[in-house]
């Protein structure tokens, strides 16, 4: 499955992710790596849990790039 994520750099240099598809589903780390790494154990333990409380899971998404 594939989920957007953002990553930001706050004002204390620590890198914050979220995946907006996953309310709440916030991680960080003191690199890029880290915080990509991180969010992606986050988003395992959310979409886990949905599946426990036979909640629905938002659909993975599908993205194309192109160059102009």
């Amino acid at each position: 499955m594939k989920y957007r994520v953002i990553v930001e750099q706050d004002e204390d240099k620590v890198f914050v992710a979220e995946c907006p598809a996953l309310p709440g589903c916030i991680s960080q780390g003191k690199t890029r790596q880290e915080a990509l790494k991180n969010i992606k154990d986050a988003i395992k333990g959310y979409i886990e849990s949905l599946k426990k409380h036979n909640e629905p899971v938002p659909p993975s998404i599908y993205e194309d790039m192109v160059e102009i």
